[in-house]
């Protein structure tokens, strides 16, 4: 990346304002040891959330709630939120920022458990949009229910897919790196999906079910 483009993209990271709420929902993000999502990211799924017109979607990785509040104030008054994660202390902390966003205790439903277990319960083609921000092992598993959970014309976000700048380097070959390389060829390359690559953050990559 040359000099400017550096400096452009951290002016475009960086000029999404953040209020009392989402500054909140960092500070306990930062105490859970969970790292969130940039303010470029979370304005990105706010507006494809709204672009969307979803009125279901999934998230896999809850955290400590701040990319579930960004996808809420994109996502319509009677959408429903369905987060994910594994660790109780996480969806309480993702409560707690719901409720501060004034978000209706009926526009969420936090599920505790490993997404590989949960997912499959869902029912097919019953969603607007999936967000994936979760372990990178499972994200080839995710992914494929995430395609079977998804409606026609339904959104795929999959956050750090560029994992650090590396997945674009060929030489580099970490565990990590190369799950993440193979999920971006796979759905790339899935008849199901039209998809692209958006830079912001650590990667965003996006598909739309045919």
């Amino acid at each position: 990346m040359s000099a400017d483009k550096s400096t452009s993209w951290s002016y475009a990271e960086d000029l999404p304002a953040e209020d009392e709420v989402m500054l909140r929902a960092r500070e306990r993000s930062f105490e859970l040891g969970v790292t969130p999502i940039g303010r470029g990211v979370g304005a990105v799924l706010t507006v494809l959330a709204a672009s969307s017109k979803a009125q279901t979607a999934v998230e896999i990785g809850t955290g400590a709630g701040v990319s579930g509040v960004c996808l809420l104030r994109g996502l319509g008054p009677q959408s429903v939120l369905t987060t994910i994660d594994v660790d109780v202390e996480h969806l309480k902390a993702a409560r707690e920022a719901f409720s501060e966003a004034g978000s209706p205790a009926n526009r969420t439903r936090t599920i505790s458990g490993r997404a590989g277990d949960v997912l499959p319960r869902l029912t097919d083609a019953a969603y607007d949009l999936v967000f994936i921000d979760a372990d990178k092992p499972g994200l080839p598993g995710y992914v494929e229910q995430a395609i079977r959970l998804l409606k026609s014309r339904g959104l795929l976000i999959v956050n750090d897919a560029l994992d650090k700048d590396r997945v674009a380097n060929p030489a580099n070959r970490d565990a990590t790196t190369v799950v993440l390389r193979q999920v971006g060829k796979t759905i790339r390359d899935d008849d199901r999906l039209s998809s692209t690559m958006l830079p912001t953050g650590d990667g965003l990559l996006v598909a739309v079910k045919k």
